[in-house]
């Protein structure tokens, strides 16, 4: 169920901007367990593998839920993570990253079942060290709830651009 109604469409573009924008200053301010907060109990963040196939077979670009992904992960184990970060116990964060959290190119719609769905562009910067440096980009695709007069993520879809890191780990929430 699409709303027709530009000034509705508009308002909820505006609400959400301001929750990506909310939800990039905590990951770059560090506040993990804030961070956590933002996503439902029964969430699902889902970062597949991509894979360079033939045009013809690009149905296969993306490995699907169950198979090997780079994250398949609920509310439990992302808290451990955010844990992890606070704590110190991260051992590839100690000293932390740096990061900047671009989002942009909003397009959301509300849905049937009265949530929402919201696709947004990133740009992540992270540096580490004196010389670690990494650029990430891609798309996320998410499905938002109200939950008690406020937005959290019910499942986030992460696609990457490259189907290769040359990085020595993915330690950065995106």
């Amino acid at each position: 169920m699409t709303t027709t109604d530009p000034v509705a469409r508009q308002a909820l573009w505006f609400e959400l901007m301001q929750f990506y924008i909310r939800e990039a200053w905590l990951l770059d301010e560090r506040k993990f367990k804030e961070w956590v907060e933002l996503f439902t109990d029964d969430v699902l963040y889902f970062m597949p593998r991509r894979k360079n196939v033939p045009r013809r077979e690009a149905h296969r670009e993306l490995t699907p839920l169950g198979d090997l992904a780079i994250f398949e992960e609920d509310k439990r184990y992302l808290q451990t993570r955010a844990r992890r970060r606070i704590t110190g116990m991260a051992w590839a964060e100690d000293p932390p990253s740096r990061t900047r959290h671009m989002i942009g190119n909003l397009e959301a719609e509300t849905l049937a079942s009265g949530e929402v769905g919201a696709r947004t562009a990133f740009l992540v910067y992270r540096s580490h060290l004196e010389t670690d440096h990494q650029l990430l980009s891609g798309c996320r695709e998410d499905v938002l709830r109200k939950v008690d007069g406020g937005w959290k993520v019910a499942r986030r879809t992460i696609v990457l651009d490259a189907n290769v890191l040359l990085d020595k780990n993915l330690s950065v929430f995106l």
